[in-house]
C-alpha cells in the first residue's frame, strides 16, 4: 500500500468532516467541498498553508512530533486516529509502528504448543488467536463450536473478514452485520498502517476490494478503531442469541497476533447459553471420538 496515498486520503477524509463551527471558525463564503479548507487546517495546527498542503500531499516524511500532535489536535482526531496517524509518519520515516518489530508477511508458522495449552485453560469462555489478517489461528474448545459457522469443515484457515464480506452465513451468525462490517475494515485499516509491507494483508484487501462493493465503499472512508474491548450480539445456530464482553490483549511473544476472549455476564441467560454449547461441543468430540476407535477396531 503507498504511504503517501494514503496520508493523502487520511488527512483528506478527516479535513472533510470538521465544518468551520466545530473548529471555532467563521464560515465564510461559498464551500466546493463540505469541511475545513487547507488554509483552516493550517491556521488551527500553527503551520503555514504551504507545509500543510505538503503533508497532505503525502509528504509526511520528517514531520516533527509537535507537528503531528498540532495536526491531530487541528483536525480533533480522537486517540485511535491519532496513533493511525503517528503510524503513517513512522511507516514514511522507515520506523517500524509503534516499536513493534516487522512480522513477516508470507511465512506463517504455527502457534507455540503452549499458546495453544494456555488456550485450552480458558473453558468458561470463547478465546481465540487473531493475527492482523483477520486469520483465526487458534481457538479453545468453546471457541470452535461458537465459531463453527466460520470455521466450517474446511481445511483453510478461517478469515473473519473473508466470513464477513464474502459468507451470506454472516448476516445470520450477526444480527448487527453492518456495524460489525465496519469494524471489521477500521480494524483492518489501522493493522495496514502498522506495517504497509505486510503483503498478505494487501492481496486480502484487494480480494476484499474486488468482490464486496460495501467493503470497498468502507475502506474508502479511512475509518480507524483498535478492537479493545465492548460487547458484541451473536446469533448461534445451536444455541441462539448471545450477548458478550470482549477483551483483546496483545501477544507480545507472537507480533501483531492477539488473544480475544469472550465473556457472559454470570447467571445471564447469555452464560446459560454459553454452558449449552460447551455440553453441545463435549457430546460432539465425544461422538467423533467413539467413531474413531470403531473405526480403528
Amino acid at each position: 500500500m503507498d504511504n503517501r496515498s494514503q496520508v493523502r486520503e487520511f488527512l483528506t477524509s478527516r479535513r472533510a468532516k470538521i465544518t468551520p463551527q466545530q473548529a471555532g471558525l467563521p464560515s465564510v463564503g461559498a464551500r466546493r467541498v463540505p469541511g475545513l479548507r487547507r488554509s483552516e487546517v493550517a491556521l488551527l495546527a500553527g503551520v503555514s498553508v504551504e507545509y500543510y498542503a505538503k503533508l497532505e500531499r503525502g509528504g509526511i516524511g520528517g514531520a516533527s512530533a509537535a507537528v503531528l500532535d498540532a495536526l491531530a489536535r487541528a483536525l480533533q482526531l480522537n486517540e485511535t486516529e491519532r496513533t493511525h496517524l503517528l503510524d503513517l509518519a513512522r511507516a514514511a520515516d522507515g520506523i517500524p509502528a509503534s516499536g513493534r518489530a516487522r512480522r513477516p508477511s508470507s511465512s506463517r508458522t504455527a502457534l507455540r504448543p503452549s499458546l495453544q495449552w494456555a488456550l485450552d485453560s480458558l473453558t468458561d469462555g470463547v478465546a481465540f488467536v487473531r493475527d492482523p489478517r483477520q486469520d483465526v489461528l487458534a481457538t479453545n474448545d468453546l471457541g470452535r463450536a461458537f465459531f463453527s459457522p466460520l470455521i466450517g469443515d474446511g481445511g483453510r484457515t478461517p478469515n473473519l473478514a473473508r466470513f464477513q464480506f464474502l459468507d451470506p452465513a454472516s448476516k445470520d451468525f450477526y444480527p448487527d452485520w453492518e456495524l460489525f462490517a465496519e469494524m471489521c475494515v477500521a480494524i483492518m485499516r489501522m493493522e495496514a498502517s502498522r506495517d504497509p509491507h505486510d503483503t498478505e494483508l494487501q492481496d486480502l484487501v484487494g480480494e476484499l476490494s474486488t468482490r464486496s462493493d460495501l467493503f470497498r465503499t468502507l475502506w474508502g472512508r479511512h475509518d480507524v478503531r483498535q478492537h479493545g474491548a465492548g460487547t458484541k450480539r451473536y446469533n448461534h445456530p445451536v444455541v441462539g442469541e448471545v450477548s458478550l464482553a470482549y477483551e483483546e490483549l496483545a501477544i507480545t511473544a507472537e507480533p501483531g497476533c492477539v488473544l480475544m476472549i469472550y465473556t457472559a455476564e454470570p447467571g445471564s441467560q447469555s452464560a446459560e447459553r454459553l454452558q449449552l454449547l460447551a455440553s453441545w461441543e463435549a457430546s460432539r468430540r465425544e461422538e467423533a471420538r467413539r467413531a474413531a476407535l470403531a473405526e480403528d477396531g
